[in-house]
């Protein structure tokens, strides 16, 4: 077998390991949604599922391969039992390279717990199965479960047994995230000096993120000389999780100089796909994690953000651009500095020539102070008016809501505008949607929301909730707020908080970025 030692295999389990921690199991057509993505991401292979443990998951790894063409191997898992590495080979034989993935514990806590079995069972266990998958399938790999917490010379027989059975991958995952990165090195240098026939298979690595060592284990294997790294988009999977993908692809690319190797995936999909499995598998990212955060590319303080304005890579060490963000995003706070104040007027288009700095950026200060975060819209307002409070154009003086089960949501609205009184009924998909309409009628505002998240602000039974809305227009995007005992009231007045800002934005006769060009 011919092994590209520069080259990093991408083995890619969301859609089995990672699907383990999913709320609800997926269908077929939203794993075959991902595969394709995954596809065009280049990972090497895609394991598609178990398919021994259900109907739906034979289905579903059947249908990616043969769905999935001129790409990726595609590779089903197997115990080290006749039936499934039977299945297992069904299921993945429409594929053009397809692959079977046989594993078992090797660690003496799974050996004589878990299989209660002795070492020398194990062995001939592995022996056999693996022959049998190789007489099924050319494209064999074997796993040692928790090889990590395996003894030493017991791990050296189990692999120099599965790859003399006809194994070209030989996987050794730290199952239970428990090993330390330089053992974990020291786990994979050994195998390349003691096993005899380890040049005839590739050493992949499969880590676990229990105590948050899943990326720097992969990585330190990696320098130590294996060649197949297993990981998830977004780090998911059973219990803490994965080793990210995002991770380990963006520090072998940002350091060669460190691991002298490569991958092959096309690294400006990464946010595409990550965005893509977070909506499917209903699993958020929390906004600090590495590469895909929301966070992974703003800026809040303002030493950061001067040294960026400056030279990008006084703080960041890729660019948004090459995992597939068109930019980065400069967070307007209180610890903003006046130069990221003057830089983001000037992108709304004012002139130094136009206002006063140090007055505008007093207001600043204290504009962020009570608000946390400022926004594009809230500039421009801070810009436009002079003194007092901020007047609104319109007023939500009531509304009316009536929805229920099997019943049409209706909404009646109340506003006021320049002395004068309007009222409009409307219907919609939901209470929101149809409160919405109804103010729309009002205003002849053309707003698409898109996004809208809750939050509660109290607690208990009458908690207060948040609602926060991000929509856009003509005028470019806006984020409004609006807080009630009542979910559809509080999205209400996060609609007219936005409502009333375009109507600023019109009188000024000014446009603000849509978020879409900024992020």
């Amino acid at each position: 077998m011919s092994i590209k030692k520069d080259k990093v295999i991408v083995f890619d389990t969301t859609l089995r390991d990672g699907e383990q921690a999913a709320p609800a199991s997926l269908s077929v057509d939203q794993k075959l949604r991902i595969a394709r993505q995954l596809a065009r991401l280049g990972v090497d292979v895609i394991e598609a599922g178990f398919p021994i443990s259900s109907p739906g998951d034979f289905d579903s790894v059947s249908t990616i391969a043969r769905e999935i063409k001129d790409g990726p191997v595609i590779c089903g898992l197997a115990r080290l039992v006749a039936k499934d590495i039977e299945t297992c080979a069904k299921a993945v034989k429409p594929a053009q390279r397809p692959r079977i993935h046989t594993f078992i514990g090797t660690s003496a806590i799974h050996t004589e717990k878990k299989l209660r079995k002795s070492e020398d069972e194990v062995l001939a266990l592995i022996t056999d199965s693996v022959k049998l998958a190789r007489r099924l399938c050319d494209d064999v790999q074997f796993s040692a479960e928790d090889a990590g917490r395996t003894a030493g010379d017991y791990l050296c027989r189990v692999v120099e047994a599965a790859i003399k059975a006809g194994a070209s991958t030989i996987n050794i995952p730290d199952t239970v995230g428990y090993t330390a990165p330089e053992q974990f090195g020291a786990i994979i240098s050994m195998l390349f000096d003691r096993v005899p026939n380890i040049d005839k298979a590739r050493i992949a690595v499969h880590c676990h993120n229990d105590l948050g060592m899943a990326t720097a284990n992969s990585l330190t294997a990696v320098a130590h000389g294996a060649r197949q790294v297993e990981c998830t988009i977004n780090g998911i999977g059973e219990r803490a999780g994965n080793a990210s993908l995002e991770e380990i692809v963006m520090a072998i690319k940002l350091r060669p100089d460190f691991f002298k190797a490569h991958t092959d995936i096309n690294t400006r999909e990464i946010m595409h796909t990550s965005k893509l499995v977070r909506e499917i598998c209903n699993m958020p990212v929390q906004p600090n994690k590495a590469i895909v955060g929301a966070n992974a590319f703003a800026h809040s303080s303002g030493i950061h953000q001067d040294g960026v304005l400056k030279a990008k890579k006084t703080y960041e060490i890729m660019s948004p651009q090459s995992i597939g963000l068109k930019d980065n995003r400069m967070n307007l706070t209180s610890r903003s500095g006046s130069h990221m104040v003057k830089t983001r007027l000037a992108d709304l288009g004012y002139l130094e020539t136009e206002y006063d700095m140090r007055s505008v950026y007093a207001k600043f200060k204290a504009l962020a102070d009570k608000k946390g975060t400022v926004y594009d819209d809230d500039l421009v307002t801070l810009m436009e008016t002079s003194g007092g409070d901020i007047q609104d154009t319109f007023t939500l003086e009531y509304l009316t809501v009536s929805c229920g089960k099997g019943a049409i949501p209706t909404a009646t609205a109340k506003i006021t505008a320049d002395g004068k009184t309007h009222r409009a009924s409307a219907i919609g998909d939901g209470a929101v949607d149809a409160a919405t309409k109804a103010i729309d009628e009002i205003v002849g505002y053309k707003i698409k929301i898109d996004n809208l998240s809750l939050a509660s602000v109290t607690e208990g039974r009458e908690a207060q909730a948040k609602v926060s809305l991000i929509a856009s227009s003509a005028e470019g995007s806006f984020v409004g707020n609006g807080v009630s005992t009542d979910i559809v009231e509080a999205s209400a007045n996060a609609y007219m908080d936005i409502i009333n800002k375009i109507a600023r934005m019109k009188k000024f006769k000014r446009k603000i970025p849509k978020m879409a060009d900024m992020c």
